[in-house]
């Protein structure tokens, strides 16, 4: 039991009905969740108002209610917290509630369109093999020192954030590093919590579905360094377009890293080939596993973020070329006749192009390159051309396919991303809706030494279709393709 004043440091209230002088149990914000002394802050979210659950909550026993607005009928027995944004309120309450767990652990957030993964895991590896206990916060997995904990979104709510860091608190976790995604940063998830420091990756064309304009996709990125206190540090990719903005109003330190521009951190490769990089950071040779100039950018990011942390230079660069990266993020097999098949999370335009440009720096010589891809249903519909158009013009032979189709037809997004192709593109692709039947034809279409890639799901072990998951994971599939072909 916690006492409900003791939460409500930093959370602005425009109107208190009822006693806060109360013992409360826990913070919910799903209703079906609430038990008797509940605190239920009712949400209103992107397809479900919160404050439709009130009457659920309290017949469920919630003792506080944490609204935007006030029911017409109130509860004399009950207390009512009214707040501007909930989603605010609700981050700054869970920080109380557990402790402020952050200001305990040196977290450091991620933030850009691709590459969080890979850097919040490699970061993750890095330290713990330096010896420390680490807690990890990712969309493959998330991590308290060894133990897995399975994740449901990029960043977890707020009330599951801060129950997380308790936990790894609890495990003895020193650093803990987390990707930011944009949909976090603008719904309050990371509000309130004490980073150490921040890294930028990138930022591309992605999540227009929920930012409408890629200036708002924008301005909530940059947001997350604008919050940051003069004690953090933030580093910024300086050879992408929008790198310098990000640390324009900071107040934090600011650090920059680059293949080709001037900055803190600098970076050359020297050889990039299927076994992996070879490159100098800040004139240092490393030879590392990762394979890619997208993973080389990551590289740099996680040693910066390492020197910052305080680590020597040479035993970070020593570690970390023994590293591999995150599931699903350029993960290869190789088929007993020689068909490389590459498994990626690769889900928007730009990042497809960075993909399939590295497997075209890759290849020895005249080996065909055979792209398996499609779209999410009920996201971003404009990047669907534009991730076939670039499928089309980097590979030999391009399958469209079903993603996740969720509520939508697949053959809905299929002409959605047929739309507008070149004719030079129209030449190459072809379409098959079950994603199975898809990556068996690339298969067959593969002779010894071409390259197929598998694009858009990566480390997911699903896909989702009319509101159900299925099992469906692309690297086991592929691999009991490659199996059947060799009996």
């Amino acid at each position: 039991m916690k006492d409900l004043q003791s939460i409500l440091l930093g959370v602005a209230l425009r109107e208190v009905v009822g006693s806060t002088n109360k013992e409360i149990l826990d913070i919910q914000i799903d209703s079906r969740k609430v038990t008797e002394g509940s605190v239920f802050v009712a949400i209103k979210g992107v397809q479900v108002d919160g404050h439709t659950f009130i009457t659920t909550a309290i017949e469920k026993g919630a003792t506080v209610i944490v609204c935007e607005t006030l029911p017409n009928d109130l509860n004399t027995t009950l207390t009512y917290l009214v707040v501007k944004d909930a989603q605010e309120a609700v981050a700054n309450m869970a920080h109380q509630y557990y402790g402020e767990p952050s200001a305990k652990l040196k977290l450091v957030g991620v933030t850009g369109t691709n590459g969080k993964t890979t850097v919040a895991t490699l970061l993750y590896k890095l330290f713990t093999e330096l010896g420390y206990t680490c807690g990890l916060i990712s969309t493959v997995q998330n991590h308290i020192g060894q133990i897995i904990v399975p994740s449901t979104h990029t960043t977890p709510d707020a009330v599951q954030l801060n129950a997380l860091l308790h936990k790894m608190v609890e495990a003895g976790c020193s650093h803990v590093f987390m990707e930011c995604s944009s949909h976090a940063i603008h719904q309050h998830r990371i509000t309130g919590l004490h980073f150490v420091g921040g890294a930028f990756t990138n930022i591309t064309h992605d999540h227009l579905d929920y930012h409408q304009t890629f200036e708002a996709y924008l301005a909530v990125k940059k947001a997350f360094f604008d919050h940051l206190p003069s004690t953090a540090f933030a580093l910024s990719n300086l050879d992408d377009k929008n790198g310098a903005n990000m640390l324009l109003d900071t107040k934090a330190k600011k650090l920059t890293y680059a293949l080709h521009a001037p900055a803190t951190y600098k970076g050359k490769i020297l050889e990039n080939q299927l076994m992996g990089l070879v490159m100098l950071v800040n004139d240092i040779e490393v030879h590392c596993r990762l394979i890619g100039t997208f993973n080389a950018y990551n590289l740099l990011a996680v040693y910066g973020i390492a020197i910052q942390l305080g680590e020597p230079s040479e035993k970070v660069l020593t570690v970390l070329s023994a590293l591999t990266g995150a599931e699903g993020r350029f993960d290869y097999i190789v088929s007993k006749e020689n068909i490389i098949a590459i498994v990626d999370y690769a889900h928007t335009p730009d990042a497809l192009e960075n993909v399939l440009s590295t497997i075209a720096k890759l290849k020895k010589g005249d080996e065909e390159v055979i792209t398996v891809v499609g779209c999410g249903g009920d996201r971003d519909k404009t990047k669907r051309p534009i991730m076939a158009q670039v499928a089309c013009d980097l590979s030999t032979k391009v399958f469209l396919t079903s993603d996740n189709p969720r509520s939508e037809e697949p053959a809905k997004i299929l002409n959605d991303m047929e739309h507008g192709l070149t004719s030079a593109a129209k030449r190459k692709y072809i379409k098959i809706e079950d994603r199975k039947e898809a990556i068996k034809a690339a298969i067959s279409f593969a002779k010894p030494g071409d390259i197929i890639l598998v694009a858009g799901k990566g480390h997911e072990k699903y896909q989702e279709i009319k509101g159900v998951k299925h099992d469906f994971d692309d690297k086991q599939i592929l691999q009991n393709l490659f199996n059947e072909l060799e009996k």
